[in-house]
């Protein structure tokens, strides 16, 4: 199991969407708790090399992970609708 934390920013728009798009974002929150068995979590490229993003429906979860195994942490970092979202 995975240590998910979540900075503050990532907090911050968490905390603005919609209510049932809050519900869909929790799940993906207890989903990266089973990393590195996770499905749907894409590794990003260019300058977002070394992140990943899960999506559901219209919106994304970008994240980090460091460690190995039991000391694994999740980091989650963004937050957002599809529009604009790596920008």
């Amino acid at each position: 199991m995975a240590t998910v934390l979540i900075n503050p920013e990532a907090s911050e728009q968490f905390l603005a969407l919609p209510t049932k798009i809050k519900e869909r974002v929790a799940g993906v929150f207890e989903r990266l708790k089973g990393w590195p068995r996770v499905s749907g979590a894409k590794p990003l490229r260019g300058d977002l090399a070394g992140q990943y993003r899960i999506r559901t429906g219209d919106y994304r979860v970008q994240f980090t992970v460091s460690g190995k195994g039991e000391i694994t942490v999740v980091l989650v970092v963004r937050v957002g609708h599809r529009d604009g979202f790596y920008e």
